[in-house]
Parts: C-alpha cells; sequence; structure tokens
C-alpha cells in the first residue's frame, strides 16, 4: 500500500513498554511512534516519551509483575524529580535489510 516508511503514532499502552507515558488526553494509548517500513520489512525505527512519574511507574511495573528491585536507579532518577524525556531505537539490521532488498535479516549481520 505505500512505497516508503510510514509513521504510526500512540499505540494502545497495552501493546507498548511499560515505561512508556500514556497520553494525557487519551490514557489508553501511549505516547510513542514507530517508523514502518513498506514491503513487509516492519519496524525499522521506535520511540516514545517515558514515564516521569514516580508513583505511575512504579503501578506499570507491578501491572506488569516486573521485579522491583531491578529498577533502583530508575526508581532514584523519578523520585527526586525528573523532567519529560523521550527514547529512540533504529533496527540497523532491518534498516540495512530494506535498503538493499534482502531477503532475511540474517544477511545483514556482520
Amino acid at each position: 500500500m505505500f512505497d516508503r516508511p510510514v509513521a504510526v503514532h500512540r499505540y494502545p499502552t497495552q501493546v507498548k513498554a511499560f515505561y512508556m507515558k500514556p497520553d494525557p488526553e487519551r490514557p489508553e494509548l501511549a505516547l510513542g511512534v514507530d517508523m514502518l517500513a513498506p514491503e513487509g520489512y516492519g519496524e525499522i525505527v521506535g520511540g516514545g516519551q517515558r514515564i516521569d512519574d514516580y508513583a505511575l511507574l512504579l503501578q506499570r511495573i507491578e501491572e506488569h509483575k516486573l521485579p522491583r528491585e531491578a529498577f533502583g536507579v530508575v526508581f532514584d532518577l523519578r523520585r527526586y524529580g525528573s523532567v519529560p524525556h523521550a527514547g529512540f531505537g533504529m533496527g540497523i539490521e532491518r534498516v540495512v535489510a530494506w535498503l538493499c532488498g534482502l531477503e532475511h535479516i540474517r544477511e545483514t549481520i556482520p
């Protein structure tokens, strides 16, 4: 349907990472974006705003049944005040596969 990458934003929070901040106007959606490559190559870039509220982050970790002790530094950063911030990641192998028209991602691994 598309011949170039497409940005899809505000996925449902249920299918995104626990640390992605919910949209204040529609909390069932996450403040995130994925860049999808055409021709079936899938997600090549994913990003989103991180939860900066201590109580909300703790709630999400408990909802996902994750061990609290694994997030000590993250809690400290939120406990003493945090600022709104975001991050992203690029799937280099997927980008290379898409740009080169390769059939399998394993052909892109160095």
